[in-house]
């Protein structure tokens, strides 16, 4: 019985073609919307966790300031001491790395090439806060870092910029007022949480940029890399406490450094665009209620124009529950098929825009399961009571219908 109604239903949708389609057009756009949606916010929120992990993993960043700014105009908060990056290190528990970012900027000239780049002084426990793989050569050594020597690590960006067609490692090139030797290159990381160009960068000992280019000892920003066997939360209090202390703040004062969590960033941007998702996601769904209703609205006149067709059935024989279900089948075959055809244009349009968007493409099956699922659904709901109109038709009544 379920064989011949699944036919009797396609045979009947086969003969009003047009009308099938502009049927269930609604549920296409719908189940369209729902899951392109849902797939392009995927794909933004691991964007987004890729990009903050490329801060590095579990690392705090410690800047000067208050808030975002200086706040309420007052005189700019110091600097750092690298004495505070020792303290860091022999003082608080949990912590596996501490690095200092001196930083500066200037033109990078190599032959005929030059190129505006950011110069970044560090230590060699920066590349343990921020595992960077090295493509070719390798980082400072401990001897280069104490010495201040001008030898560099260069990104992708720069390496492309001035060694074109040229192995870079071995080559020396002014930057700013000092020669520097290439002992290393860095793999492409790509952009960063605001925009920026990561591997648009020139790694040096943070000696030589203090002693060659900032003229001071100063220390921009810290960065240290918490074990994860500890809990950051603690770790990044033990860091306030010592910070404090050592920038003789009374109890009073308000703190003149931030610390940036990355992890807390990544969960929290990442909670914000699942949200946005979910938020898109049950705003386009509401088109599948009224493809919903568009069904119901043609069932219901598929119900008139057959009711002398109903009648016949029901007199020879027919009961009642089967007429139901073969309306019910029609409405849910209808449904089902404006999902397939709406899952196959979401796939369409999602491999189209990821690129667009710049973010990868992630293929989630749930969601296209309950898309699927939750459309042939409409096509129960909002078919039972068309079904059960025809089935409750009086054989005699239906039969004298013109």
């Amino acid at each position: 019985m379920w064989a011949t109604t699944l036919l009797l239903a396609i045979r009947e949708i086969r003969r009003h073609l047009l009308r099938s389609f502009l049927t269930i057009l609604g549920i296409v756009i719908g189940v369209w919307a729902v899951v392109t949606m849902v797939t392009l916010g995927n794909g933004a929120t691991q964007a987004v966790k890729t990009q903050i992990s490329s801060l590095g993993a579990n690392v705090l960043q410690v800047r000067p300031g208050q808030g975002f700014g200086r706040g309420g105009g007052g005189p700019q908060p110091p600097d750092f001491k690298i004495e505070d990056l020792d303290a860091i290190r022999e003082q608080i528990v949990g912590v596996t790395a501490v690095a200092p970012q001196v930083q500066s900027s200037g033109a990078a000239v190599y032959n005929a090439a030059n190129w505006s780049t950011t110069i970044n002084g560090t230590n060699r426990e920066y590349f343990t806060a921020q595992p960077w793989t090295i493509t070719e050569g390798r980082i400072f050594s401990e001897a280069e870092e104490q010495a201040g020597k001008a030898v560099c690590v260069i990104g992708n960006t720069v390496n492309s910029r001035l060694f074109r067609g040229v192995e870079a490692v071995g080559q020396r090139f002014r930057i700013k007022n000092i020669s520097c030797e290439v002992i290393g290159t860095l793999a492409a990381k790509g952009q960063g949480g605001f925009g920026n160009d990561q591997d648009d960068v020139v790694i040096m000992p943070y000696k030589a940029v203090q002693r060659r280019m900032t003229g001071n000892r100063d220390i921009r920003a810290i960065l240290v890399s918490v074990d994860e066997a500890y809990d950051s939360q603690k770790v990044q209090a033990s860091l306030k406490e010592l910070l404090r202390e050592r920038r003789h703040l009374t109890d009073e004062a308000e703190d003149d450094f931030n610390i940036f969590d990355t992890k807390q960033i990544s969960d929290t941007l990442s909670g914000t665009t699942q949200i946005l998702t979910a938020l898109l996601g049950a705003v386009a769904a509401v088109s599948l209620l009224v493809g919903g209703i568009g069904i119901m609205n043609i069932m219901l006149v598929s119900v008139t124009e057959r009711t002398r067709e109903i009648g016949i059935r029901l007199a020879i024989g027919a009961v009642g529950k089967e007429v139901l279900m073969q309306f019910l089948v029609e409405a849910v075959v209808l449904s089902s098929l404006g999902g397939l055809l709406g899952l196959v244009l979401a796939l369409l349009s999602t491999l189209a825009l990821a690129p667009v968007l710049k973010v990868p493409f992630i293929f989630d099956v749930q969601i296209n399961l309950l898309a699927f699922f939750f459309s042939a659904a409409i096509g129960v709901v909002f078919g039972y009571f068309p079904a059960k109109r025809a089935a409750s038709l009086n054989p005699i009544d239906a039969l004298r219908h013109e």
